[in-house]
């Protein structure tokens, strides 16, 4: 059916007079349908991608009313065959299906403007497709066609032999740090050590301890300490965040074997963070 559509308000299934609500729950409806994690049948991902494109460019008043106005003049037609839109060529959504998804069923939605989602630079004046590509091939001919020499092409190249040499006088001046909180054998940071505090683990190259004695060292294994909690936050928020989405996914399919695998997971680094805490408190 998606296939034999001729314009977007047949796609999402609603007249052209169709409100906002109308629109949101045309398309509710027919993402969850044809949502590629829930609909294998073929055919099934393009059939999301023209949903998710029509319902961004309707969703927009600028777009919708340019549609209305010019989106019959676009469309492409064959001898002897029905009319079929080309929905990915001059009236693109500027926001793809799987982000409108996420943004429609995991987060707050955005009213009318979903086009300020973009990162991506659309023509001020919209022209043609054919158009840009003919002044683009048209422009690359000019520039292939422009003579160059030895001296110019040293020129051009100026900038990016700066780049390097820069890049490698920071390397040689750069000096390692003097910990790790892992392994890292590439700067010698290989002998595992603990903070005296709370019994942090990390690496030190050979000569550590020659360096680092007394207060120097209480200073550093504070800063060691500081790194390691830091990175367990993160750690943590990240494990409650796959957590969450793993249950959020489950409610929206009704999936039973989502919801015993976001039960099931582990957060360890979280215990850990607790661990640290309970240490902290204790000392």
């Amino acid at each position: 059916r998606i296939k034999s559509c001729c314009n977007y308000y047949e796609i999402l299934g609603v007249e052209r007079d169709a409100s906002e609500e109308d629109l949101k729950k045309a398309y509710r409806k027919l993402a969850l349908k044809f949502h590629p994690d829930k609909n294998r049948a073929p055919g099934a991902t393009e059939a999301f991608k023209a949903i998710g494109n029509a319902f961004a460019v309707l969703s927009n008043p600028e777009k919708r009313l340019r549609y209305d106005e010019f989106g019959t003049d676009q469309e492409h037609v064959s001898t002897g065959q029905a009319r079929h839109y080309n929905y990915y060529t001059e009236f693109e959504a500027d926001i793809t299906p799987e982000e409108i998804f996420n943004v429609f069923f995991g987060g707050h939605f955005p009213t009318g403007n979903i086009h300020m989602f973009s990162n991506v630079a659309r023509d001020a004046h919209y022209y043609p497709r054919r158009h840009r590509e003919r002044a683009w091939t048209q422009e690359q001919e000019e520039e292939e066609n422009r003579p160059q020499n030895s001296y110019s092409a040293f020129i051009q190249l100026m900038p990016v032999f700066i780049i390097i040499i820069v890049s490698v006088i920071t390397q040689l001046m750069a000096t390692n740090p003097p910990y790790s909180l892992f392994y890292k054998s590439s700067i010698g940071h290989v002998i595992s050590r603990e903070t005296e505090n709370l019994q942090v683990p990390y690496y030190v190259d050979k000569n550590f301890e020659k360096n680092y004695q007394g207060a120097e060292l209480q200073e550093l294994e504070k800063t060691v300490e500081k790194d390691y909690i830091d990175y367990i936050q993160t750690s943590c928020w990240k494990e409650k965040q796959q957590k969450s989405d793993l249950s959020n996914l489950a409610k929206l399919y009704r999936d039973e074997r989502l919801k015993q695998k976001a039960e099931s997971l582990k957060l360890e680094h979280c215990e850990k963070l607790s661990s640290l805490i309970g240490m902290h408190k204790g000392g």
